[in-house]
């Protein structure tokens, strides 16, 4: 049986700084668990292991470097407590080094966008190859574009706020009333000056 606590309010958003945290979860498998654990219920390695594509044995030495790091824990049992169950500790996060961080900390975190930049190189590749045999209304709803704007710094946070403000009624987590055609989206936002 587990020995986490009952879930008696929703996990944090986390805002990571720490290295050590950043290098555990520059891995595709554990990315792939940990957005798992952050959109659903519990789960046992065997679960997770369907959506990382890795043996339950691999899945299971990501889920403990991911407990290591206090970004999941084991869950209440669902029955008999023969299994062991995984939940999040965290319902999201979001990575910055600082500025000021030390030379370690800024390897670390170009470490975890890399591996945030290909995963999500690989999921926009895999909906381009499948994306002919969509119903129209999910074909023509995709979307891929850029715009080249002109702002200051304060500008650049304003509007970056803004948007997120706007989609945060549209998070998996968080939503409580999708209509039955509601799919999960990958939504996007990079904004960096380019010269």
């Amino acid at each position: 049986m587990s020995n986490a606590p009952p879930r008696d309010e929703e996990p944090p958003r986390l805002h990571i700084r720490d290295a050590g945290v950043m290098r555990a979860l520059a891995h595709q498998a554990r990315l792939a668990i940990l957005e798992h654990l952050m959109t659903s219920e519990a789960a046992t390695a065997t679960e997770c292991a369907a959506i990382c594509g890795l043996s339950p044995s691999a899945t299971s030495y990501h889920l403990r470097a991911l407990a290591k790091v206090g970004l999941v824990e084991q869950a209440p049992s669902r029955g008999d407590g023969r299994e062991r169950l995984w939940r999040t500790r965290i319902k999201g996060f979001q990575v910055d080094a600082e500025h000021t961080a030390d030379p370690a900390a800024r390897a670390a975190e170009r470490e975890l966008i890399d591996a945030f930049l290909i995963r999500d190189e690989a999921r926009t590749r895999q909906w381009l190859g499948r994306r002919e045999q969509a119903a129209p209304e999910w074909y023509r709803a995709a979307t891929f574009n850029e715009m080249i704007l002109l702002l200051s710094a304060a500008e650049l946070e304003e509007l970056t706020a803004k948007i997120i403000e706007m989609t945060r009624a549209y998070g998996k987590v968080r939503r409580r009333d999708p209509p039955p055609d509601a799919r999960t989206v990958s939504m996007l936002l990079r904004v960096f000056p380019t010269d």
